[in-house]
């Protein structure tokens, strides 16, 4: 039982160490969260596909694609152009500000566009199958028989922290409420995604 645990807590502490920073997708929950919009569905969604990663790369998944480099390579080039656009997007709401914060979503429709610009955000970024499917993948195996105990924390530590991320985002929104600070916010978003579209461009 204490091997179980201790491989549970491994494997949570390495999950959060590797999602707890500013990257894209964490980026798109942080803006979510704080208009309120669409929050269980992307926190869902970016949850379930760390788990579903997680275990493929517990599975052995990882080392079988590394034999076809080409694909992360692709993969890296549709990410990379979608992140840029995404964020050119981001930097035309910096320049052309509709107003304040508001907390009550977009149209109808819009779920539709939120829950597949979070697909997108997660299954079209090479770095999230890096960090799951082969680094994750990799450590886990070192563990042998507790493995899959290991992987198990590792997405409980995705659901944990996409939750804190996507729920605890609308603790900002009085402090968000003015346009100058949303404008600062969509600045960080914009900076975020095209910086990492193009060094994904790059190194495909």
């Amino acid at each position: 039982m204490s091997n179980a645990l201790s491989a549970a807590a491994a494997g949570f502490g390495t999950g959060l160490s590797l999602i707890v920073a500013i990257g894209a997708q964490n980026a798109f929950v942080l803006r979510q969260g704080v208009r309120r919009h669409a929050v269980l569905a992307v926190v869902g969604i970016c949850a379930l596909s760390d788990a579903l990663l997680i275990a493929l790369g517990v599975a052995g998944v990882g080392a079988v694609v590394v034999a076809w480099p080409g694909a992360l390579t692709a993969v890296g080039w549709i990410g990379g152009a979608f992140l840029v656009g995404y964020g050119a997007l981001a930097a035309r709401r910096v320049l052309r500000p509709r107003g304040a914060l508001s907390s009550e979503g977009e149209a109808a429709g819009s779920l539709r566009r939120a829950v597949l610009t979070c697909l997108a955000m997660t299954w079209l970024n090479p770095h999230v199958y890096l960090d799951t499917v082969f680094l994750l993948g990799s450590i886990a195996a070192d563990r042998g028989p507790l493995r899959w105990t290991f992987g198990l924390g590792a997405a409980f530590a995705s659901v944990c922290w996409f939750a804190a991320l996507g729920f605890g985002a609308r603790l900002l929104g009085r402090h968000l409420s003015r346009p100058g600070a949303w404008r600062v916010l969509d600045g960080l978003v914009a900076a975020t995604m095209i910086t990492m579209g193009v060094l994904l461009i790059a190194g495909g």
